[in-house]
């Protein structure tokens, strides 16, 4: 049986192209790119040039890019490292219910040093309200930070207009782009951001690798110390290899933007005739006009989502409940209680395909009959 992964909002495949430059690398490079003798400038050669592909994928200077052990520590960096670094000027932050945990536990983190947080709710469909932001600012705060596109629900957020709200204002802003990298395209000038967080993994790069988007102006402190790499703001020395797989995966995530929306909005559109012609009953979670075209989370009424989930795997079926950093919680997903409410259905009932490299059309035509066979069958 041909097993069909549908979650790759959770990790993806890395690409075969990215394996083999990864391969070529570690095979010839093995230097300290801090090191001033031959071997250690070759490998900065490589660091560097990578460096300058990232940057180029969002419109950012090569100085502005800190690489990261991923997702996780960029967003530390870019919360932890503002609050302290600007903590004389104000201790206020803005944020959202449906962040990433990363984002979440940091402020919360924030909170027991002093810090005082205000979490923006959202509507049913996961976006939050510029008004409810403006009433929120203070002269004392410092950071807004609100996530590009949902990993759970795939919406997007108004981050554009929100940077324009804080041309004037003394906050920083920062985004977490790990679900939206690759996927959407991104000019940190036009969307107005100070800080964007990104993920290699989540583009089928390798795992244990990220890096954050700091504007030159943009005040930091560093969270990891013991060396003076990334221009002091990050110690470590760096994981060429990998960090040169990340930008093989960048150069074909820019190639082939237009291609790859399509792909998977025809996936998305594929999936839901089914479930229509089949006679399903379901909603999609998520706004229905801005949204991550990678992400699909369907409610279906009367399903049990561990039940459900079960029988997919069964029947060669990867997808989630949500977000992956909750594998084995029982907790309900936080961005569907913010959405829903705690005693909602949709706690109890969602599941999320996200769609990625390798699929087929095929893949998915096969993937949305099994569910419909395990909806019929379940659902009473």
């Amino acid at each position: 049986m041909k097993e069909i992964y549908l979650d790759h909002a959770a990790t993806s495949p890395m690409h075969p192209a990215v394996i083999e430059k990864m391969a070529e690398v570690m095979g010839e490079v093995f230097g300290n790119p801090s090191s001033i003798h031959s071997i250690g400038r070759h490998a900065r050669k490589y660091l560097d040039e990578a460096r300058t592909v990232i940057a180029g994928a969002i419109g950012a200077k090569d100085q502005e890019i800190i690489f990261t052990s991923g997702g996780s520590e960029a967003d530390n960096l870019a919360i932890a490292g503002t609050a302290h670094a600007r903590c004389a000027e104000g201790r206020h932050i803005i944020t959202t219910q449906i962040e990433h945990h990363a984002v979440l536990h940091t402020c919360q983190q924030l909170e027991n040093e002093g810090f005082e947080v205000t979490y923006l709710p959202v509507n049913n469909k996961g976006l939050i309200s510029l008004d409810d932001l403006k009433s929120a600012l203070r002269d004392d705060t410092i950071l807004v930070t609100v996530m590009l596109g949902n990993n759970e629900v795939g919406t997007l957020q108004p981050i554009k207009e929100i940077g324009a709200i804080l041309k004037d204002h003394q906050a920083s802003f920062h985004t977490d782009a790990v679900q939206a990298f690759g996927i959407q395209k991104i000019n940190v000038d036009e969307l107005q951001v100070d800080l964007l967080s990104v993920s290699s993994h989540k583009l089928n790069g390798p795992k244990g690798l990220g890096f954050l988007y700091q504007r030159d102006n943009a005040k930091i402190h560093p969270i990891i110390f013991g060396g003076e790499q990334e221009r002091k703001r990050r110690a470590g020395t760096e994981n060429v290899p990998a960090i040169v797989g990340f930008a093989e995966a960048t150069k074909i995530a820019q190639q082939n933007f237009e291609e790859k929306q399509l792909q998977f909005d025809n996936f998305r559109t594929t999936f839901l005739k089914a479930l229509d012609e089949a006679d399903i009953t379901y909603h999609v979670n998520g706004d229905e006009i801005h949204y991550l075209p990678h992400v699909l989370n369907i409610s279906f009424p009367g399903m049990d989502v561990e039940s459900f989930l079960v029988n997919l795997d069964i029947a060669g079926i990867a997808a989630s409940s949500g977000s992956a950093c909750t594998a084995g919680s029982i907790d309900p997903s936080h961005v569907l209680v913010a959405m829903f409410g705690k005693d909602a259905n949709e706690l109890r009932n969602s599941i999320r395909f996200s769609f990625g490299y390798g699929l087929t059309l095929e893949d998915i035509q096969t993937a949305v009959e099994k569910t419909i066979e395990i909806v019929k069958r379940l659902v009473k």
